[in-house]
């Protein structure tokens, strides 16, 4: 079974981040997150990461989220599990990546779109660094969560996928079931 990590995507500039925040839900999905919550987004970019679970399987769970961000994270906290939070300023994951692992309580994983509050560092169990050079939170997502599942994710398989890759040298096979 896998391990129940969520992700709350913290922030979302409408215009320029309408890309990147799909990317961060289809990355949660692909690399093992069981879901991704987010605050302020539009409806459609549920929607895309919905269509892609229902063609490439599932369980992974999309939720818009009304309340802010601080509630969230005190309600996790006290009936959830641990907050990690990915960013520049934490410990390097691969000096805090066994603790975090062996801590089986529910993890929400909190990535920003920009300036997080202040506040944030202190709420949070963790606060990780993939590295301490600016990078995007699509990359820190895909390298923590791979980190955290020990590269086990990359070969995940969804019982309930429209649609699967064989993997091939050369071209493109998919399977429709």
């Amino acid at each position: 079974m896998r391990e129940e990590i969520y992700v709350l995507r913290l922030g979302h500039r409408t215009e320029r981040d309408k890309r990147i925040t799909t990317h961060v839900g289809l990355v949660a999905r692909a690399f093992g997150a069981k879901g991704i919550l987010f605050i302020g987004i539009e409806k459609d970019i549920k929607q895309k990461i919905d269509e892609v679970t229902e063609m490439w399987g599932g369980p992974f769970e999309t939720q818009i989220i009304e309340k802010n961000w601080k509630e969230i994270i005190l309600k996790w906290k006290e009936t959830e599990g641990i907050i990690v939070h990915l960013t520049m300023y934490g410990i390097p994951v691969d000096l805090i990546i066994d603790e975090i692992r062996k801590d089986k309580r529910k993890k929400l994983v909190v990535i920003g779109a920009e300036k997080v509050p202040k506040e944030l560092y202190t709420l949070s169990d963790f606060n990780v660094s993939i590295t301490n050079q600016p990078h995007s939170e699509v990359a820190a997502l895909a390298i923590f969560l791979d980190r955290f599942y020990m590269g086990k994710e990359i070969g995940l398989k969804f019982s309930d996928a429209k649609l699967t890759i064989v993997p091939t040298e050369r071209g493109k096979k998919v399977i429709e079931s």
